[in-house]
């Protein structure tokens, strides 16, 4: 969105380029004053969007709830603005993802706004080049051993005493042994393969996997319908965009994250 922003204001700087290199073909006292007007408006847009875009890329970003993976913490519908600043900056145009001037590291229990990597799309919406956000809670990161036993969370064997999530499927689904070791199950974990099988097999048991450096694991408040790092795999830094700050509507649900 900010470079769609970023893109429009380029767009209406060169009209108000193109307008004052025009500016002298405007002669009669009617047309001067339609130039102006149009001429303020424009000037006017092209510095806003460009400020906002600004804004967007580096500091704040509005985000909506698009599902209801993370219930009951956040519900479908939600606005919140993201801080993205708070975990340090991009370098645009790069690809290497790494951060500057981060005011703190992702913490666990942190609600996280990324950019979902590709192993989260289908491969119709890769081919579009089609790009999605997510927002998870951290759970995990590098170096963290990660295991669900029927529901129940452990990270480097404690039990997670994880208040905020919900359960809203009674069945619990048993391990499937698919994997003929831990070695093999943690490779088709980190390359997302678990994305392409029944949800059964990881969802209630699953692991125990090792998170990779440089990686974390997210997963939904509602745990029983996210698709989040169980299926995907983990989570790249590069991806990540910033944290949930607060919800600014619906009124009725203001409050800060």
């Amino acid at each position: 969105m900010e470079f769609k922003l970023f893109i429009a204001g380029c767009i209406l700087f060169i009209a108000a380029m193109i307008m004052l290199a025009v500016k002298k073909y405007f002669k009669s006292l009617l047309s001067q004053k339609l130039f102006k007007n149009a001429y303020s408006w424009i000037d006017t847009g092209w510095t806003s969007l460009i400020i906002a875009s600004f804004i967007m890329f580096f500091f704040i970003q509005a985000f909506k709830i698009p599902s209801g993976s993370m219930r009951n913490t956040l519900l479908e519908g939600d606005h919140l603005f993201v801080n993205k600043f708070i975990y340090g900056f991009h370098i645009p145009f790069t690809s290497h993802g790494k951060r500057y001037l981060a005011l703190k590291n992702v913490n666990r229990g942190d609600i996280v706004v990324f950019q979902c990597p590709p192993e989260a799309l289908t491969i119709s919406e890769r081919k579009a080049g089609i790009k999605k956000d997510f927002i998870k809670r951290c759970v995990a990161f590098a170096g963290d051993v990660v295991e669900i036993k029927d529901k129940k969370l452990f990270v480097n064997g404690i039990g997670v005493d994880d208040k905020y999530v919900v359960f809203n499927d009674v069945k619990i689904f048993k391990t499937f042994n698919l994997f003929k070791n831990l070695q093999e199950y943690q490779k088709s974990w980190e390359t997302g393969k678990f994305a392409l099988i029944p949800a059964i097999f990881v969802r209630d048991s699953f692991g125990p996997i090792t998170v990779p450096e440089g990686q974390y694991m997210m997963l939904g408040d509602n745990r029983d319908f996210s698709f989040d790092s169980r299926f995907w795999g983990p989570l790249p830094d590069k991806y990540i965009k910033g944290k949930a700050l607060f919800i600014y509507w619906p009124i009725n649900r203001w409050r800060i994250i």
